[in-house]
């Protein structure tokens, strides 16, 4: 999956003409880090992957989706590509088959005490909800803080820096659906 997302992340860039040090101007990551993900040598925090996928103006999920899927109407669970980010333990289930409906539905896993922020360029370009299944999550939204219980699911507002933390002792599960705006 690592050289996935790397070959995707090069050929994001490449079909833009941008070198690694307009990608890591852009990113605000450094050239070293970007080389090591397009060669797979490291694997992608989400945070990063945010970062990266903002520079490009696209979606995490976009991008993600773009590395992982093969298209296809139905995608059967054990075929759902997963990606879980090495520093957090943040694992990431792509529900929905590769389409061109504006629509995507993925499914997060986050660790107790765990919390993985994410910067407002992740969000350019799309309309979200959070739907939590299992446990707590605390997500903050800007200045907003939005405790949710399970059940319990927030539309996002405009793009702004956010963090998804459980602040709770169990893991916390978690539906995400992307709309993409046309």
């Amino acid at each position: 999956m690592d050289y996935r997302i790397g070959a995707r992340i090069r050929a994001e860039r490449e079909v833009r003409g941008w070198s690694l040090t307009d990608l890591a101007a852009r990113a605000s990551v450094s050239r070293a880090m970007i080389h090591k993900v397009e060669r797979g040598d490291s694997s992608p925090t989400a945070n990063l992957l945010g970062k990266l996928s903002g520079a490009f103006g696209l979606s995490m999920s976009t991008l993600l989706a773009r590395a992982e899927a093969a298209g296809g109407s139905l995608l059967r669970k054990d075929d759902q590509p997963i990606w879980t980010d090495p520093e957090t333990g943040y694992l990431r289930r792509q529900v929905s088959p590769r389409s061109d409906l504006p629509v995507e539905l993925v499914q997060i896993s986050l660790p107790a005490g765990q919390e993985v922020p994410m910067p407002a360029s992740a969000y350019t370009f799309i309309r979200q909800l959070i739907w939590v299944l299992k446990g707590d999550l605390v997500f903050v939204e800007g200045p907003l803080r939005h405790e949710l219980h399970q059940g319990d699911c927030l539309q996002l507002g405009p793009p702004s820096d956010c963090i998804f933390r459980n602040e709770g002792d169990r893991d916390c599960v978690y539906a995400v659906t992307i709309l993409r705006d046309a």
